[in-house]
């Protein structure tokens, strides 16, 4: 395996990421999908190697917006980099720093969902809009309705928003 290529596939899925998180309303899920199939397009990597790259950035952002202050404060950033973040290329940590913030506050806004109640795969429910807990696809009723298993990934727990 090529450790360049690797590379190369993460700086590329990065710039994707970042593009479709500022383009669009995506959750972060959808845009690590949607960045994923990009990088595959431009790239040849196996699938095997894509899914790692993947997870690598997934990884990277989570932890970095686990340690963001609400304020974007590059102190914290710096810490969480344990260096001079100036040292760092201006897109890259323009990018990182986008996407670690739009990543907290996601995760603030399904930290918050947690503490309701959870719902469940056959579970029956009045109208209205969950979030699968497993990758945040959002599914809405209509109608009084029994709530199946997640369309993408077939996750059983959801929360409603």
């Amino acid at each position: 395996m090529n450790k360049n290529k690797l590379v190369t596939a993460y700086t590329d899925f990065m710039k994707h990421l970042h593009e479709t998180m500022e383009d669009t309303l995506h959750s972060f899920a959808e845009a690590l999908e949607i960045s994923k199939e990009k990088t595959g397009k431009d790239s040849d990597l196996t699938s095997e190697e894509l899914d790692r790259v993947s997870e690598f950035v997934k990884r990277d952002i989570e932890h970095a917006a686990h340690g963001l202050s609400a304020e974007e404060d590059k102190e914290s950033l710096s810490e969480w980099f344990k260096f001079d973040i100036e040292l760092i290329e201006n897109f890259t940590l323009d990018a990182f720093l986008s996407l670690a913030d739009k990543t907290r506050l996601e995760l603030a806004k399904i930290e918050q969902l947690a503490k309701a109640h959870t719902y469940h795969s056959g579970d029956i429910t009045v109208p209205g809009t969950f979030i699968c807990d497993d990758c945040g696809k959002e599914i809405a009723f209509k109608t009084p309705s029994e709530i199946p298993e997640c369309p993408q990934c077939h996750g059983k727990t959801f929360i409603r928003i």
